[in-house]
């Protein structure tokens, strides 16, 4: 991602949330005078202002190698921020007081990618601890937290029921376990000559019949079926009697 000024001071005035705000003195770097600037924390990235309400950053600090330490100084509740290297610069920032340093200094080692990616690093491990334990679980051996990958335990599962298959929706118990044994008519379960345990029977049809339930007995589809093809029958026959009309 390429940024320049025009980004930076739209990023830095943004009404996005910022880590950490505040006045803090700024040491110059020719001159060892200390300058009262705001300062706001977004990130990685250490905007400085004149004024708070100034609309553009003076300067920008990314915080990326560097590492924040207490330091002398002649104001009080001094800091630096320093970077590796010979030639790099190193930052001298004070606080009006001690509260206020150690919030920023705080907020300021936190603010880096690599500190970011430790810590990240840190919560893979500890989640990997809590799903298999702190010896890897099964006796798996641990990995490297960035190469992390779930791990299956040969565990036994307990055997579910056996679905009766069904046919037109309805389930057909004679196709279950006891393939060819009859259901039970007697009104209760049982085992079979195996202990295997029988299906339920099936309960009796109902009818209305002049508003009272009538209970019939368990019929074949073939006996329906010629039961009421023989009244569909008879139905159709008195229709067609009464679309001829009454005999002259």
């Amino acid at each position: 991602m390429k940024l320049n000024e025009r980004s930076l001071a739209f990023y830095a005035t943004c009404d996005s949330p910022a880590d950490n705000s505040g006045f803090l003195y700024k040491r110059g770097e020719r001159h060892t005078a200390y300058h009262r600037r705001w300062f706001v924390l977004k990130g990685n990235m250490l905007f400085y202002f004149e004024e708070r309400e100034s609309r553009e950053p003076v300067g920008v600090i990314v915080l990326e190698g560097c590492n924040v330490e207490l330091c002398d100084s002649a104001e009080g509740f001094a800091f630096a921020i320093r970077f590796g290297g010979n030639k790099s610069r190193t930052y001298v920032l004070a606080a009006e007081s001690q509260a206020a340093m150690e919030s920023w200094v705080k907020s300021l080692s936190r603010a880096s990618f690599d500190y970011m990616r430790l810590v990240v690093r840190e919560l893979e491990k500890q989640l990997e601890e809590m799903r298999w334990g702190p010896a890897g679980g099964c006796g798996a051996s641990r990995e490297h937290p960035g190469s992390w990958k779930p791990k299956q335990c040969p565990e036994r599962l307990p055997a579910l029921p056996a679905i009766p298959p069904k046919e037109n929706g309805c389930a057909v118990w004679n196709n279950a376990l006891g393939v060819g044994q009859p259901p039970d008519t007697s009104g209760c379960g049982g085992n079979d000559d195996e202990g295997t345990p029988r299906p339920p029977p099936l309960p009796p049809r109902r009818r209305v019949l002049n508003g009272e339930a009538v209970a019939e007995s368990p019929s074949t589809f073939c006996q329906l079926h010629e039961r009421y093809s023989r009244e569909v029958a008879r139905l159709r026959q008195d229709w067609l009697q009464k679309q001829r009309g009454p005999r002259p």
